[in-house]
């Protein structure tokens, strides 16, 4: 017998971690992105010290107008508010209320905390060992198994080459595309994107198609 779940449990098991993640973090699961802002750690933390001097799109606001004032002055007994036609004035007023609060919140906008981002794939790592420790399959292997071996190359040096040209690109189409598999498959398609669709569609429909030629044709 197997010693994997079967299919409608791992679907269960990653449609809940999903669900899950966006309702923690009000975010979609991404592992590329996650690893990208992990490994450029420092000018992500830039970036979130700068965030969290304008907390919300007020803030921002009042930053920039001041900042404003201060480059280009106010002129001598001018307003820095704008006035606007008396028989105007009372129905802008009566709408601005209802347009801010149509606007989406500016920390809706920004990526997931980088200790967040840390934390998902640490837990991706130890949930791995732990399930294969569990099981008893856990074991340091050094090439891509005998399937690989038989079907592409059993030269270490080839192997090793071909691994890592392959990595490069999967990681150059990961960031062109806009998402990996976890981006586009699971929050995505969970979410109805027309791009993560078609994106699913294009990288599972190669994967088939290159698995047919390796197994049937070569």
């Amino acid at each position: 017998m197997s010693a994997y779940w079967p299919w409608w449990a791992g679907a269960i098991g990653l449609a809940l971690i999903t669900v899950n993640h966006t309702l923690i973090t009000d975010r979609s699961l991404g592992v590329s992105a996650a690893w990208d802002r992990v490994l450029h750690w420092r000018r992500e933390r830039q970036l979130e010290r700068m965030d969290e001097e304008f907390a919300d799109d007020q803030a921002l606001a009042e930053a920039l107008a001041a900042a404003t004032a201060e480059h280009f002055g106010t002129g001598t007994g001018a307003s820095t508010v704008p006035q606007e036609p008396y028989e105007k004035s009372q129905p802008l007023e009566a709408n601005a209320e209802p347009a801010a609060s149509e606007r989406p919140a500016a920390t809706s906008l920004r990526p997931a905390p980088l200790v967040t981002q840390a934390a998902l794939l640490v837990s991706i790592f130890l949930g791995g060992f732990i399930a294969a420790a569990a099981s008893g399959r856990f074991h340091l292997r050094y090439d891509m198994g005998p399937g690989f071996r038989d079907l592409v190359t059993a030269d270490p040096t080839t192997m090793i080459a071909m691994l890592f040209v392959g990595g490069v690109l999967v990681g150059f189409g990961t960031r062109l595309a806009g998402g990996c598999s976890s981006g586009h498959g699971l929050s995505g398609c969970g979410r109805l994107r027309p791009v993560s669709i078609v994106a699913t569609a294009v990288f599972f429909g190669t994967a088939v198609a290159v698995s047919f030629l390796l197994w049937k044709v070569i």
